[in-house]
């Protein structure tokens, strides 16, 4: 790169939920211009690796951190606290929301989750680039941790019935906006309770479009757009409405400036996924895995009431992924619960830790895989693993000392790193595509589609990049970071 291409301001849009087949289709269809001019004045990049869980919090915690969970320590949207003795959810449903309690959730979303539950032996790209005297902003995205103080504002709705501070005390980078609860811009547009105060695209947009024409872009800026998910979630994984909505808000962005071209002049654009989602089937019995009715040979936790002394299992469900938690090795080993969940085919991949070394078995393929990292292996990441068993359960193809993956990419890593993401004893078990898991009051998405899983249908992302021919070390989410960083150093 020269010399005036190092002095371009970075701006990441991360659309939750875009994939590349609608997106491709979006685009030759008239239907998506703004990302269509993206694509034809810079790089398209198809197949980008996120982490796992395949869950926002999760994967926004590996692109500012640049680490896995077994790092970061963001293990997942749903997870067992042994510390703390409670599941913590930072936001599925009402319903489950109600029975873990809805302070609690707040809590976890507002503080917790940046302040406590991210690692702090790990610097999030806001904090680096402090330290570095560069600014950075913050627009809508769950996790942020930066150097700068700020106090949000609760909407009266929230404090007037509970017990919840009305100005909490919150890092983050110099500029940040978190919906109604921070904002740059001082219109009230698009922030409303009925507009899930400012956390939907037209927000994001606005945002980021006050930052531009004010002449107020930092060095760097993460925008946020979550409305794609929601669309995806209850239309399927080829629906391309969602992301002619999106397009919308991207024109206006653009048309903030003299001219389209003038935007590409002045910045790097990084618009990319986090993750993809795999269709669910239409048919409810056969769709929804019921871990409830498969494990209720054993004493599990019931939400509302929390730990009890005579409770055996806890379940942590990120949709198509789940947390199954042992409260007692002794009695029960997690290679008992691994058979009992290996009756139903639907799970693909049951593993778990014993000492240093990972075991994996299936409900749809016979026999154990057991690997563990620094052996003759080595991965298309440079990652080197010990691998012995049945290796079509996770479809590894070994070539002399070399690794493939295929329906499950950088499989050994996110599979390692999860069950190293916080303590406890567990499982980590996955469905198949046209499958999720649920417990009491989960989440379904019948007929539309969900993540949260290993499967490439989940993990892969496209990614656009424009002013500069370089690229990260390997196109993983993980990577990022780093490569961005020497972006605008």
């Amino acid at each position: 790169m020269g010399t005036n291409a190092k002095k371009k301001r970075v701006i990441m849009l991360v659309v939750d939920s875009l994939m590349n087949a609608p997106l491709q289709e979006a685009v030759k269809t008239g239907k998506a211009p703004a990302l269509r001019f993206f694509m034809e004045h810079g790089k398209h990049f198809p197949n980008v690796v996120s982490s796992f869980p395949t869950m926002s919090v999760t994967i926004d915690s590996t692109l500012l951190t640049g680490t896995y969970s077994d790092i970061h320590k963001l293990p997942g949207l749903v997870w067992f606290s042994e510390k703390e003795k409670r599941l913590i959810n930072y936001g599925t449903h009402i319903k489950e929301l109600r029975k873990t309690g809805f302070i609690k959730w707040m809590k976890d979303i507002l503080y917790h989750l940046n302040d406590d539950h991210l690692s702090k032996d790990i610097k999030t790209i806001h904090e680096e680039l402090a330290e570095n005297g560069k600014t950075s902003a913050s627009i809508n995205a769950y996790v942020y941790r930066g150097r700068t103080q700020h106090y949000l504002k609760l909407p009266k709705l929230l404090t007037h019935f509970t017990s919840l501070d009305h100005n909490p005390t919150i890092y983050g980078p110099k500029l940040f906006s978190y919906g109604a609860l921070y904002r740059l811009n001082p219109s009230k547009r698009n922030n409303h309770f009925w507009q899930k105060y400012g956390f939907n695209d037209k927000f994001s947009a606005r945002e980021l479009i006050y930052l531009i024409q004010n002449n107020k872009l930092p060095d760097f800026t993460l925008v946020y757009f979550p409305d794609l998910d929601h669309s995806v979630h209850r239309k399927g994984p080829q629906n391309t409405k969602g992301i002619k909505e999106v397009d919308r808000q991207l024109q206006k962005i653009l048309n903030a400036y003299g001219s389209w071209d003038e935007a590409l002049q002045d910045n790097h654009w990084i618009v990319m996924g986090d993750s993809g989602q795999a269709p669910i089937d239409t048919v409810r019995k056969k769709a929804l895995i019921d871990l409830k009715q498969l494990l209720r040979s054993y004493r599990m936790m019931k939400l509302k009431e929390g730990i009890k002394d005579d409770d055996q299992i806890v379940l942590g469900i990120n949709e198509r992924m789940t947390f199954v938690y042992s409260l007692d090795s002794k009695q029960l080993p997690l290679s008992t619960i691994a058979k009992t969940l290996q009756n139903d085919e639907r799970i693909d991949v049951i593993a778990w830790k014993e000492k240093e070394a990972i075991h994996v078995i299936s409900g749809e393929k016979a026999g154990e895989l057991i690997f563990q990292s620094n052996g003759d292996y080595v991965d298309p990441y440079g990652q080197s693993w010990s691998v012995r068993g049945d290796l079509e359960i996770l479809d590894l193809t070994l070539k002399n000392n070399e690794m493939v993956y295929d329906t499950y990419p950088d499989v050994l890593s996110r599979l390692q790193s999860s069950l190293a993401s916080h303590e406890g004893n567990y499982l980590v078990i996955n469905a198949k595509p046209g499958f999720e898991f649920i417990g009491e009051s989960s989440p379904t998405h019948v007929g539309g589609a969900s993540h949260g899983g290993l499967h490439k249908q989940e993990s892969i992302v496209p990614m656009i990049v424009t002013g500069t021919d370089s690229s990260p070390k390997h196109l993983r989410i993980v990577d990022l970071k780093d490569w961005v960083l020497t972006l605008i150093d």
